[in-house]
């Protein structure tokens, strides 16, 4: 690990210029895998053949209290470090059939551990630095890791999770594996053999948005398929060999960084660029100074960035093209008209994080469409019954790989819950829970989640289309829309709404009201409208709906709840 500050230099600085539309470097071909390579090959083979290209750069911060210098680390001088990890690893008796829970939250260390672990056959468990002790011991014990290796500043957190467990773990400091302290021993035999393609790589829990989380196991295979995935998609996200920089905010305890970016540019021999956590104040200096030719947002990400005053860095980069979910369709094309690259809106989830991109032009900005199956992928649009419904029609988004291998790709399963997994998969579909629409074209359009539904007389309601309406409003921050219980009508809609401005008042919420009235149709108004200060998020900034209220409330029942059904009523 001490290649780390050997390595480390201040970011490079921008470019004179964004680059033109022709580029020297001609279409690449990734480190070839097949289904039985593991993370250890792959990564042994990128290192020798990008030995000298940058791998990891931490981008300058100096309000961080790790690497405030920034840190840029080549191939070689990776696999350097991870070797070295990995020897610590197996002299204290760790390896294949392990699992390991890393609290590291997004330092650069992460990856090297991962590496690390991974080549010896065993398991990483990352872990939400954001969870309470309840919450960490649940997975702890869920996931019944055998070692917990965190930075100094939350051995205490950990240490408390523990003490809740019905035996104790072996807990071990990054900082002292640093200076090369011992590592406590394993206190169970690794499995015989070496690990394969199936081999667990990682275990990552699901967000919670409905419940307890679900433990999705992610093979060797899994994660390398979905980095050759991103590589190979073309299009507007064509990645050039040793000549990309992703940089990726998103926490490492999620697919999306952890996985998707981080492999994808491994097999490329480009490098990832991590950033501790978003922070609007600082994503154009961080990437105009890193050379970042890709980014990855969240829908959050959007309305922030558009909100800051425009400044010298909002075309002083070298970014292609961004990579994400979710954008506002009433803010895609403004954003992309302030600053100069597309905004490639593409579908996934922990469970098969290669799914589809709007990546070739004509893209269809602003109408949240994600894309078009590709072999690797096929899909269904299906009613409650999994019966294919019409283009055009809303329904739940069903996803395979092929006839003869639905499941290659994906993951391997939930965690000790077969029940669950093949209920996902049952008729050989996985059901994602999602609600789409398919055009003709074969264009898909991302709806809403199906547990987000509102069934109003008869009129099924997208949360989702009233949040976007919402959220355009200036006086609106945040805003979430639920279903409540209508004695008459089944269900009605409920704006949760964080005001950005102005007094949480009944005239304030028949204003909100009368704007969306105006805008849509009479039923998706909302009936009820509930000010709050702010709303539960998961550590990558999804809105927990089902922790707004506790589960024995009746939403209608809250203090300052205004009641603005009586206006909803034909034109």
């Amino acid at each position: 690990m001490r290649a780390l500050a050997v390595e480390a230099s201040n970011a490079p600085t921008v470019a004179a210029a964004a680059p033109t539309a022709e580029s020297v470097f001609e279409a690449m071909t990734p480190i070839a895998i097949d289904d039985e390579s593991t993370i250890g090959d792959a990564f042994s083979r990128s290192a020798q053949n990008f030995a000298d290209l940058p791998f990891l750069i931490v981008p300058e911060n100096d309000s961080r209290n790790y690497c405030p210098e920034g840190l840029v680390m080549n191939y070689a001088a990776a696999a350097s470090a991870v070797a070295a990890i990995a020897a610590h690893y197996a002299s204290a008796g760790y390896g294949h059939g392990h699992r390991v829970a890393l609290l590291l939250e997004n330092r650069p260390e992460y990856f090297l551990h991962k590496l690390a672990l991974n080549s010896l056959g065993a398991c990483c468990v990352p872990v939400n630095p954001d969870y309470r002790s309840a919450e960490l011991s649940w997975l702890l014990q869920h996931s019944r890791v055998d070692l917990g290796v965190v930075t100094a500043d939350r051995v205490e957190q950990l240490r408390t999770a523990c003490a809740e467990l019905p035996a104790s773990i072996p807990i071990a400091v990054l900082e002292g594996l640093d200076q090369g302290e011992g590592l406590p021993d394993s206190r169970s035999p690794t499995l015989p053999g070496s690990p394969g393609g199936s081999t667990a790589a990682s275990i990552l829990y699901t967000s919670g948005t409905t419940g307890l989380p679900k433990g999705c196991v992610l093979s060797h295979g899994y994660e390398l398929s979905a980095g050759m995935w991103y590589a190979t998609r073309g299009g507007l996200s064509t990645f050039r060999i040793g000549g990309d920089r992703i940089y990726n905010p998103l926490p490492l305890f999620h697919v999306n960084a952890s996985v998707f970016s981080f492999f994808c540019a491994m097999l490329t021999g480009n490098a990832q660029i991590q950033a501790d956590r978003f922070q609007s104040g600082r994503w154009w200096r961080e990437i105009s100074q890193t050379e970042a030719t890709a980014v990855h947002y969240l829908g959050v990400i959007v309305p922030l960035l558009l909100g800051c005053d425009p400044g010298p860095f909002d075309r002083a980069h070298q970014v292609r093209f961004g990579i994400g979910a979710g954008v506002e369709p009433t803010l895609h094309g403004e954003f992309e008209q302030r600053f100069g690259f597309p905004l490639i809106e593409v579908w996934g989830m922990t469970e098969i994080v290669g799914g589809p991109f709007d990546n070739f032009e004509p893209r269809a900005v602003g109408s949240r469409a994600f894309g078009r199956t590709r072999p690797g992928l096929e899909a269904r649009v299906v009613d409650d019954d999994d019966r294919d419904v019409p283009d055009g029609s809303a329904g739940e988004l069903l996803v395979r790989h092929s006839a003869s291998t639905p499941r290659k790709r994906f993951f391997s399963g939930y965690l000790d819950d077969p029940q669950a997994t093949e209920e996902a998969w049952r008729g050989g579909w996985f059901h994602t829970g999602d609600i789409v629409t398919r055009a003709p074209d074969g264009m898909l359009r991302f709806v809403e989640r199906k547990k987000n539904i509102i069934r109003r007389s008869g009129e099924n309601i997208a949360a989702a289309e009233i949040e976007a309406l919402l959220q355009s409003h200036p006086q609106i921050k945040q805003v979430a829309v639920v279903a409540v219980p209508d004695e008459v009508r089944e269900e009605e809609v409920l704006a949760c709404i964080v005001l950005a401005r102005g007094e949480p008042t009944a005239t304030t919420a028949r204003s909100l009201f009368d704007f969306c009235y105006a805008r849509m149709a009479y039923y998706k108004a909302p009936g009820w409208i509930l000010f709050v200060a702010d709303l539960p998020k998961t550590g990558t900034q999804k809105i927990q709906k089902h922790r707004i209220f506790e589960p024995d409330v009746d939403p209608r029942s809250c203090d300052g709840i205004v009641d603005l059904r009586s206006l909803k009523k034909r034109n």
